[in-house]
């Protein structure tokens, strides 16, 4: 009687802990996020079948990777928020030290060595990055006095400066700037003052010539003077982006119809189930398809930033931040390249564009971010 009285008393954030746990709670799934995912699967899915001219190879493949992938984020999620700080350090040099075997052993393609083959098995180790990097400039961060001081920062962005370094020698520049731009924004969410990100932009532009005449490749240049002239070569460089503007545009508000896009079925759109596929999308559906679209990256990125914000410590702030809004920077690079308003880079439209590497990795950062979000609650008494 009194134990019941005293459970009475208790606030229900302490009475709570006596409940049985859900079946989300006890295997770590935030549901919104988790139905969220879902749905934009589905729907990479659905368009990639178009895109990829009625093939089952591509949807069959993709639909396995995707199955995997949700698997990988189930494990990520269950594993402890405290376990991932410890293992940064190991997960980074780990990747490094891969990235420095691509130089010498690599598998190349296309003019460019980014992967390794083992066993007949090929991966990319750049893409283990995306996730150690901000990891690991969140584990720096986490037990240093913040704002961070002129030394920290410099720290920091010594272990953001050495993978991004080994992955442009690949070359592989898209890759380098999305794994560049998930450790910045770990520094920036840690309260990074405003004269030394002045400071750096200021830099930067001082840098712009140099690194034009001797920082970049001939084909990276032609693909800057093609986003500011795409006409000057339209059956060349400007190829791309010329079609994938003809398809977006003949789309209109609602679109040519399911499979029925001219630009995409009759190849004229080039890499159209892989990076270029929002513009078959475009094409097909219309702007009411694209803004539905657009609709299921806010909403992820707005839960990802709502999981940062209730993060209980500094690591799990910086790296919830951190993976949300790099996400936020695949959706953004990905539709800026499609639409002419940025340089096309290669980087592949999330979770809808083909390619298994990428997904596995994406959902491993969703998995992470699960964990973040279903940690237990530190109760005192």
């Amino acid at each position: 009687m009194a134990s019941r009285d005293y459970m009475h008393r208790l606030p229900d954030s302490h009475r709570s802990l006596s409940r049985p746990l859900s079946f989300s709670r006890r295997w770590h799934i935030d549901v919104p996020l988790l139905v969220l995912l879902i749905l934009l699967c589905s729907v990479g899915l659905t368009v990639l079948y178009s895109a990829a001219g009625s093939e089952t190879h591509y949807v069959r493949r993709q639909a396995v990777f995707l199955g995997m992938a949700f698997v990988g984020m189930l494990v990520a999620a269950n594993v402890p928020v405290d376990m991932y700080r410890r293992w940064s350090p190991w997960l980074y040099v780990g990747g490094c030290g891969l990235l420095v075997a691509v130089l010498f052993v690599g598998v190349g393609a296309k003019g460019a060595q980014r992967w390794l083959e083992i066993g007949g098995f090929r991966f990319q180790p750049s893409e283990a990055l995306k996730l150690a990097v901000p990891m690991s400039v969140a584990a720096f961060l986490h037990w240093r006095p913040l704002p961070p001081s002129f030394t920290t920062v410099i720290g920091a962005l010594a272990i953001v400066v050495v993978p991004a370094a080994l992955i442009v020698r690949q070359p592989d520049l898209g890759t380098s700037i999305l794994i560049a731009a998930s450790g910045l924004f770990a520094l920036y969410l840690a309260g990074l003052s405003w004269k030394l990100i002045g400071g750096a932009a200021v830099a930067l532009v001082a840098a712009a010539w140099p690194i034009w005449e001797w920082g970049l490749r001939e084909y990276q240049k032609q693909r800057i003077m093609t986003l500011f002239n795409p006409d000057a070569d339209r059956l060349g460089a400007g190829w791309n982006i010329f079609q994938s503007k003809a398809a977006i545009g003949s789309g209109g508000i609602y679109g040519k119809g399911y499979m029925q896009g001219t630009q995409s079925q009759l190849d004229f759109l080039p890499e159209s189930h892989t990076d270029f596929i929002i513009a078959v999308l475009s094409e097909e559906w219309g702007m009411r398809g694209a803004l539905l679209l657009l609709l299921l990256y806010v909403l992820i990125i707005a839960r990802g930033i709502y999981i940062s914000f209730m993060a209980q410590h500094v690591f799990g702030r910086l790296l919830a931040g951190s993976i949300t809004l790099t996400f936020f920077v695949y959706v953004f690079v990905n539709i800026g390249m499609v639409t002419g308003l940025l340089p096309v880079v290669g980087v592949p439209l999330p979770l809808v564009s083909h390619g298994g590497t990428s997904a596995m990795t994406l959902m491993a950062g969703f998995g992470i971010l699960m964990a973040i979000g279903t940690e237990p609650r530190r109760v005192s008494f």
